[in-house]
């Protein structure tokens, strides 16, 4: 019996069975199934891993929110416990009474540890020309200067400069914004 004639007369047979391609389509599945197992399992894996590298760093984040000291008299001392910025009202360079609280703080602390000379960064936000708003900021700074120094501060230890509107804390168009680019900020060195 030839190729042709067993394959027209076997039932649910095709020509093609004759040329082999039907056995081809059957191994190509079955490799393709072996392949998506596999792929299913490098999946489930990798999900695995990933929560657990989550989990992980979620446990590593609260225990370092819940031990995060800082050594006394060190830079991370002065910004966490006492407060490196101090915010002024729309074009004034008159400390306000929430900035005197921190520049209180300000002073005790370098007063107390001498060894750190400091910059005042006097800062604006992004209304008014150029050329008013550093000279704004270098109102705020030295206002900031003159309150360190009636605490006690040496005032050879106190440099200012004003960055006017080039160094903004928070970008936007907004009174929210405005507000906390309104500031004098000291830097220790």
């Amino acid at each position: 019996m030839s190729m042709v004639t067993r394959a027209l007369t076997m039932p649910g047979s095709f020509i093609f069975d004759s040329f082999g391609i039907r056995e081809d389509r059957l191994r190509a599945s079955a490799a393709c199934k072996q392949k998506m197992s596999m792929i299913k399992a490098f999946a489930a894996v990798a999900v695995l891993m990933l929560a657990a590298a989550c989990s992980n760093n979620a446990n590593q984040q609260a225990s370092a929110t819940t031990s995060t000291s800082v050594a006394p008299g060190t830079v991370g001392d002065f910004r966490q416990n006492v407060g490196n910025t101090v915010y002024f009202d729309t074009d004034m360079s008159t400390v306000r009474d929430d900035g005197r609280a921190t520049l209180d703080r300000q002073a005790e602390w370098l007063n107390k540890y001498t060894s750190y000379p400091i910059t005042i960064e006097g800062n604006a936000d992004e209304r008014g020309t150029r050329e008013y708003n550093l000279a704004l900021g270098e109102r705020r700074a030295a206002s900031v200067r003159q309150y360190l120094i009636a605490r006690g501060v040496p005032a050879s230890r106190i440099k200012t400069i004003s960055y006017g509107k080039e160094r903004p804390e928070v970008v936007g168009s907004d009174e929210a914004a405005w507000a906390r680019n309104r500031r004098a900020v000291t830097q220790l060195e």
